[in-house]
């Protein structure tokens, strides 16, 4: 494999799979995207009620191995109207309120995206002793209404979705920056393994299902939902992971990554540990850089759905570093993205058929 496994193609496809707002509960329109992608590389696809999406390839093979992401974003919901015309939200999945205060905002109606900005007080009107801090009961968005009735006349309603428009951008050559990309860069890096399959004519003894699962922010139930129904023998879940070398973050408790110097591995009781012993081993042999993390009770991703789902499912993690997650500015290194594909992509070169990855044997 080259050096570089990113072309223009795969790039055009992230920054405009990127763009597209696809919040929790909404994600069908970047999962046409991703599938319209996927296209050329599989066999067939598998959708669920709820939208998640699922590239086949090789459909007939009784022993299953899904590779998988999550497409939604966080965003939030219109909770109240008040009249004066000014929005008030509350979140659908874990929008940070402190982000907020003048942000603009797309309002998405039946009528299309309505525009709004969260306002805040000015710097002078504020009390300097006791400076309230954004907090989810103050924050509110403003879109130029005179009272409640002009916000209802432009189509706006209380449980319309709210995301943010900010887009794809890359920081001195090697580092993409922007809203979403936990974890539309999931998404993007199991397709792109679909991609070098095809192109290396590869030709897997298992059957492969490449999985984007919604509403992963609102507690893993796309892959709870799409676990069931695929029944898999092994599970390789991709998701992202704190760099925790920027200020105010403390290593003690949220661990030593970095972005740049390769995906994350997780330890933890939802991963099987013989499979996660496999793709430490891929990286070694392969010289994949990589790093890892100590999780506790849960992953806190849909690994854990997969895990725990039927009578259990081998299942592993490996994470892309980011900074400033679930923020409009989240970051990752282009290196680790290409790690983490790479690293996928060999692990299953790897896994052999009917490979039950038991303790006792």
């Amino acid at each position: 494999m080259a050096k570089s496994i990113l072309n223009k193609k795969s790039l055009t496809f992230l920054e405009k799979y990127l763009n597209n707002a696809s919040p929790t509960g909404y994600e069908w329109d970047g999962q046409k995207i991703w599938m319209e992608y996927l296209t050329p590389y599989a066999d067939e696809f598998i959708t669920d009620t709820y939208g998640t999406a699922v590239a086949v390839i090789n459909p007939k093979a009784k022993y299953k191995v899904v590779i998988e992401g999550h497409a939604d974003e966080i965003s939030w919901y219109v909770n109240y109207i008040s009249n004066t015309g000014l929005l008030y939200v509350i979140r659908n999945g874990g929008s940070d309120h402190q982000i907020a205060p003048s942000k603009i905002v797309n309002i998405h109606t039946k009528k299309g995206v309505i525009k709004g900005v969260f306002g805040w007080p000015a710097i002078h009107t504020r009390n300097k002793s006791k400076e309230e801090a954004p907090k989810p009961d103050n924050i509110f968005i403003d879109i130029g209404a005179k009272d409640k009735e002009e916000v209802e006349k432009m189509g706006v309603h209380v449980g319309c979705v709210i995301t943010y428009p900010d887009t794809f951008h890359i920081l001195n050559k090697d580092k993409f920056v922007c809203r979403a990309m936990d974890n539309r860069m999931g998404g993007f890096m199991i397709a792109e393994v679909a991609r070098l399959l095809k192109e290396n004519k590869k030709t897997l003894p298992f059957g492969l299902y490449i999985t984007n699962s919604v509403q992963e922010e609102i507690g893993l139930r796309g892959a709870q939902m799409i676990a069931e129904r695929i029944k898999p023998n092994v599970a390789i879940v991709t998701d992202v992971t704190h760099d925790t070398t920027t200020p105010m973050i403390d290593m003690k408790t949220q661990g030593d990554a970095e972005i740049g110097k390769g995906p994350v591995i997780a330890y933890a009781p939802a991963v099987q540990q013989k499979l996660r012993d496999l793709i430490t081993d891929t990286a070694e042999a392969n010289k994949i850089p990589f790093q890892r993390a100590a999780l506790s009770r849960a992953t806190g991703t849909d690994t854990d759905a997969f895990a725990y789902s039927g009578s259990g499912v081998a299942s592993a993690l490996i994470s892309l570093p980011l900074r400033y997650m679930h923020t409009t500015v989240e970051m990752v290194h282009r290196d680790d993205v290409e790690n983490v594909i790479k690293l996928i992509y060999e692990s299953l070169l790897n896994i052999k058929e009917g490979e039950n990855f038991s303790y006792f044997e």
